[in-house]
Parts: structure tokens; C-alpha cells; sequence
């Protein structure tokens, strides 16, 4: 199977549970930071550690509920996610990728995606406690699948000469 192929199909095979939950469910597993985590494991011949993938969701999801509830709590935040009528969430949202940033880095757990799901939470699209919480089960699946998909749907390494 040829590399972009390859990559396709993994991509979509790491979506599969955290959609699963999602449609059978009807709970928000499947959401957008999960894809360009999916894309990264599923195209390099080494991928991100699950430690840096977990490590950096859970930094977003707490730098990103820790904005929203300082906002929610010294301002009157608009009552609909993405609502930018006033500058709250716009203020939430660049801490919670700021603070995201800098713990990212200080716990050694870097996975850019992350700066994603701090943006969901931050927003106001994530933000009651419960659906925060489901961030990390659902990237948990990503690297489930990962894990099963390396035994038996390997990505080629990309030579230097291809590249």
C-alpha cells in the first residue's frame, strides 16, 4: 500500500472508537483537535510519545477550563460558544493557549494539537467539567488504536532521499 494510502487509512482507523462513542452515545467524543492528532500519529514512522499526546490534551483541557472559568466568573460571557459580541472569550481563549504553551513546555509533554483542544475548552464549546473530561478517554482511543495499528498497519519510513 503506498504511504499516502496508508497514512489515510490510519488516520481514519484512530478516529473510529472516539466516533464509535460519539454516535452510539451521542456524547462529544469525536471532536476537531482529535484530527490533526490522528494525522500526526498516523504519519510519522515514530509519532509523537503517548505520554507527550495525553500530556499536552491534558494541559489544554486544564489551561483551557481555567481560562473560561476566570472569564465566566470576573465577566458576563455570552450564553452561545463562539459568541465574539464582546471580548471575553476572545481574552479566554489567547490565555488558554498562552498557558497551554508555556505547560506544555514545562511538563515536557509538547503536542501541538493540544493548542486546539484549549481553544474548544477556552471557547466555551467544551466548557461544563463533564465535557472536558471526555478529552482524554477519546485521545486515550487515538493511542489504543495507534498502538494496534503499528503491529499491523506500519507506516514506511520516509527516506531523506524522498523528502
Amino acid at each position: 500500500m503506498s504511504r499516502p494510502l496508508t497514512v489515510g487509512v490510519r488516520a481514519s482507523l484512530l478516529l473510529t472508537v472516539a466516533g464509535a462513542t460519539a454516535w452510539v452515545t451521542g456524547v462529544p467524543a469525536l471532536f476537531p483537535s482529535l484530527g490533526p492528532s490522528a494525522f500526526v500519529l498516523a504519519f510519522r514512522d515514530r509519532g509523537p510519545t503517548p505520554r507527550a499526546v495525553l500530556g499536552g490534551h491534558a494541559v489544554g483541557v486544564v489551561c483551557g477550563l481555567l481560562s473560561y472559568a476566570a472569564v465566566s466568573t470576573l465577566f458576563a460571557v455570552p450564553a452561545t460558544p463562539l459568541d465574539f459580541g464582546t471580548p471575553w472569550l476572545v481574552l479566554s481563549g489567547i490565555a488558554a493557549v498562552g498557558l497551554t504553551s508555556s505547560g506544555m513546555l514545562a511538563v515536557d509533554a509538547v503536542h501541538p494539537p493540544a493548542c486546539a483542544t484549549t481553544l474548544i475548552v477556552a471557547l466555551g464549546l467544551m466548557s461544563a467539567l463533564w465535557e472536558a473530561a471526555l478529552v482524554l478517554p477519546a485521545v486515550g482511543s487515538l493511542l489504543v488504536v495507534d498502538a494496534a495499528l503499528a503491529r499491523y498497519l506500519p507506516v514506511r519510513p520516509v527516506s531523506s532521499a524522498s523528502r
